[in-house]
């Protein structure tokens, strides 16, 4: 039963980690005024037939806070790289030197700011939902090993700990979002 126990437990803290993770990849994906490689990760450039993503077929730089620099592998595939990056509906007017492409990232407005933050907070609602989903599961479990014969005051103290874990996992998500939203209200 020891071994039952242990296995809630860190399946447990496993399925919350998985949302926290989950979290973050959400939210680097928000842009917040800055540049950021990640932004392009939706970006599909048509490869020989193959849609591959854009970080597979160049180098994506920032070299300031408003740009981001692509630099193809094949300079054949500047006016692909334009065109999926049009296509991917992200808002951005990618240019080309001849050598790479160029993106400005246009500063954000008031509204869409707030846009992002209530996107940003959905994100963090259903990393929150992940993690109520897992203490649910190990809830159901426990309640399992009582009618196996799991004694009261272990149930009780196994469910305060799954409490616990519930309760950290949950401050984790606020840390993010805040750490988010600060950093998209920022000028």
């Amino acid at each position: 039963m020891e071994e039952e126990i242990e296995l809630i437990i860190d399946s447990t803290k496993e399925s919350m980690q998985k949302s926290i993770e989950h979290l973050e990849k959400a939210l680097l994906k928000i842009r917040a005024g800055r540049a950021n490689p990640a932004m392009l990760d939706s970006v599909r450039v048509d490869y020989y037939g193959a849609q591959t993503p854009l970080s597979q077929v160049s180098n994506i730089n920032t070299p300031d806070a408003r740009t981001l620099s692509i630099q193809p592998w094949e300079k054949t595939l500047i006016p692909e790289i334009e065109k999926a990056i049009m296509n991917a509906n992200l808002g951005f007017n990618p240019q080309n030197n001849g050598e790479s492409v160029i993106v400005s990232i246009p500063p954000l407005t008031e509204e869409r700011r707030k846009d992002l933050v209530k996107i940003a907070k959905a994100e963090a609602e259903d990393s929150r939902v992940g993690i109520r989903a897992a203490r649910k599961d190990a809830n159901d479990e426990i309640k399992r090993l009582e009618k196996d014969g799991l004694p009261e005051d272990t149930v009780k103290d196994l469910e305060q700990e799954i409490q616990d874990l519930t309760n950290a996992y949950s401050k984790k998500v606020d840390d993010h979002l805040s750490k988010k939203e600060e950093d998209i209200m920022k000028i």
